[in-house]
């Protein structure tokens, strides 16, 4: 079990970090080691990711809504648009992910959420970032995105997993670095998220219902309501903020995150 303060604390965590390109895994390994917080649970785990996932899908409701019209109607006969085309994208750029949650999770979990894998993670993929930051703040055109582009910012996803990595991040460098302008790599990278972490969630839930744990029904509805509202409010913020402020801030940030995790690990 974990206190109220620790419910709150972790979930403004989670809602916070998951669609900042700054690295969840990241974050939350320091409480623990710090303050010397225990697991959380698996419950909890799935309460933050409902609430983070509710947060996104109502933020993009009038989009999805389109999105699933659009598909429905082309899947009937109608021409395709390019919102009918962003569902397919959507899809085969998830697979990837799914293919090494499937085949590399346990290995991921057992052996590389170490701090000084999350610490180097954090650092080099950080600077990645500011390399495809830096490159596309002096393109003038920007490329739409296509189904080649789709699937290799789906198969960047794929390093995810990797704790320090930032599924948000490395999704915005790979879509920087294809030309894609910053709102737009946003965009799909936010719209992205949706399956994975359904299809997270819900592996979650088939443990959870194969488990004994315990399940305190406050803290988790409390979780999943705080890391929703910070999440819809972290997605907001952001993308208002995006093309004036661009990326290159969370990029110094994940380096002084780095120094600091590498302290705490030699310490």
């Amino acid at each position: 079990m974990i206190d109220v303060l620790q419910v709150i604390f972790l979930a403004l965590l989670q809602g916070l970090t998951e669609f900042l390109p700054i690295s969840s895994s990241a974050h939350l390994v320091i409480p623990s080691l710090v303050l010397g917080w225990g697991d959380q649970g698996l419950a909890f785990d799935v309460a933050v990711h409902v609430g983070t996932l509710v947060a996104v899908v109502v933020y993009y409701r009038a989009d999805l809504l389109r999105m699933a019209y659009s598909w429905f109607r082309s899947v009937a006969g109608a021409p395709a648009t390019a919102d009918s085309r962003m569902v397919w994208y959507l899809g085969l750029a998830t697979i990837p992910a799914g293919l090494v949650g499937v085949l590399a999770g346990d290995f991921i979990e057992g052996n590389l959420r170490t701090i000084p894998v999350i610490a180097t993670t954090t650092l080099i993929f950080g600077l990645l970032l500011g390399f495809a930051d830096r490159r596309v703040a002096g393109t003038v055109s920007h490329r739409p995105l296509g189904l080649l582009m789709a699937l290799v910012i789906g198969s960047a996803q794929a390093l995810a997993p990797i704790p320090g990595v930032s599924r948000s991040g490395i999704t915005m460098t790979a879509a920087l670095l294809l030309g894609m302008d910053r709102q737009s790599s946003a965009q799909f990278s936010f719209l992205l998220s949706i399956p994975i972490i359904a299809s997270a969630g819900l592996l979650k839930v088939w443990e959870l219902g194969s488990s004994q744990q315990v399940v305190d029904w406050f803290s988790l509805g409390l979780g999943a309501l705080v890391s929703g509202v910070a999440a819809y409010l972290c997605i907001d913020v952001f993308l208002r903020l995006l093309d004036r402020m661009g990326l290159m801030p969370f990029v110094y940030y994940r380096i002084v995150l780095a120094a600091l995790l590498y302290f705490l690990w030699l310490a």
